[in-house]
């Protein structure tokens, strides 16, 4: 989608020519500390060690003139820039999270710049088997000549969402250094526990005193998300009877071998993150634990319209019924958790929201590119406790891998949106 826009005749549109970015800096040095968050654990944040960073922004933003800034108990950072205009104008919000994804190491990250890319292979030192390739990742043929930062093959990245992070507080510091760029109040949000679902769960909002927001955790330059999966958790716990083995004949029924037919009875070609795109939603099993006794599956369920995720789960349920019908003397359990929502259900009644970051990116010489996100953000659980929050992009790409990249000058041209964005929703007041 293509948003047309014209920038007021006082916007100077050389206002980041001679500004020294310090986003690749902030950025380099923030992958370095391990931040992984662990859904395994009952604690908040899961993981100690997110308060690290945490710990080291606030300083930082202290360190930048921002005297509001603080790191609360529960691992979650606030800070205001105060209004500079005296127009009455919503506060506004721009959120991103610490953690990296437990699906691979954060630990001993070793950030490589990557200057001037040529559009080959990028062959990762520490494990030459890693290659970042334009044919698998067909978003570096447009990097040609751009500074791509890569993991050294050993970890992630983390650039989901330390690149959000860096982002914002380079920000931070071009509002504070530019103190003509007039903007209304400034929130700054970090949040722990993204990746496992939890980052908004301790969040006191009164005290974010926020009215609107954006997550910086977007993907490709000019991406602009005000949508999302809707999402479930669901649970199957199968019983059997337990016997002993040697004495078993007429009398075993066997849960882990429900269990298996449960998952053995799913589609092959259709209804999996495996086999669907676009529009299409899924049922997908993440786990599968038990004994002969007692067996679970755990699935989640997504989908862009809510109510089809009943339709799946009565689906699931149907495929239960009809495998324990087939082991007699088993049952089952199903347990349905709700996750989160589709942020458009709020930002369809917020039209500005979204027509403001559309008209940021565009005064940054970007076309829109408006996706779909596959997938939640904080911002999708904001939306709903009433912060209606959509997604812009930071140029993070291939996330949660060990092939994860990001350019340097997507960064910068985030750093360049967000700042127009603030000055938007001050000319608009």
């Amino acid at each position: 989608m293509f948003v047309s826009c014209t920038a007021p005749k006082n916007i100077d549109r050389f206002m980041f020519q001679n500004y020294p970015f310090t986003v690749s800096e902030r950025f380099m040095r923030y992958v370095q500390i391990d931040t992984q968050s662990n859904p395994d654990s009952n604690s908040f944040p899961s993981t100690e060690k997110q308060k690290n960073l945490s710990s080291l922004l606030v300083e930082e933003l202290k360190a930048i003139g921002i005297e509001k800034a603080e790191l609360d108990e529960y691992g979650y950072v606030f800070a205001e820039i105060p209004a500079n205009t005296d127009k009455q104008i919503a506060s506004i919000c721009f959120c991103a999270h610490v953690d990296t994804s437990p699906d691979c190491t954060g630990e001993n990250v070793k950030p490589i710049v990557h200057k001037n890319y040529n559009g080959g292979n990028i062959i990762l030192p520490d494990d030459e088997s890693q290659i970042i390739s334009p044919v698998d990742h067909p978003y570096l043929q447009e990097k040609i000549g751009e500074d791509i930062i890569t993991a050294s093959g050993s970890s992630l990245l983390g650039a989901d969402d330390k690149a959000g992070v860096a982002v914002i507080m380079d920000f931070a510091n071009y509002l504070v250094t530019h103190p003509a760029i007039k903007h209304g109040p400034i929130k700054i949000l970090f949040t722990p526990d993204e990746e496992i679902g939890r980052g908004v769960d301790k969040l006191d909002l009164k005290k974010l005193g926020a009215d609107f927001g954006y997550t910086l955790d977007g993907g490709e330059r000019g991406s602009f998300e005000d949508e999302t999966f809707s999402a479930d958790g669901v649970v199957f716990t199968f019983y059997g009877v337990s016997a002993h083995p040697g004495y078993a004949k007429d009398k075993l029924v066997n849960a882990v071998k429900i269990a298996a037919a449960f998952v053995a009875s799913l589609p092959k070609d259709e209804l999996s993150p495996e086999t669907t795109e676009d529009r299409y939603g899924f049922v997908h099993p993440l786990g599968m634990e038990g004994t002969a006794e007692k067996a679970s599956v755990k699935f989640i369920i997504r989908d862009f319209v809510t109510a089809k995720l009943g339709a799946y789960e009565n689906y699931l349920k149907d495929k239960a019924e009809d495998i324990v019908f087939a082991f007699p003397g088993s049952s089952y359990e199903m347990k349905v958790t709700e996750q989160y929502r589709n942020m458009k259900e709020v930002l369809d009644l917020h039209p500005q929201v979204s027509e403001y970051a559309e008209m940021a990116i565009q005064r940054c010489g970007i076309p829109v590119k408006r996706t779909s996100a596959r997938g939640g953000t904080d911002g999708s659980r904001l939306s709903f406790m009433g912060l209606p929050c959509p997604n812009i992009f930071t140029g993070e790409m291939a996330f949660h891998g060990k092939q994860e990249y990001v350019s340097i000058q997507d960064m910068q041209k985030s750093v360049e949106t967000i700042v127009h964005l603030a000055m938007i929703w001050e000319e608009k007041a």
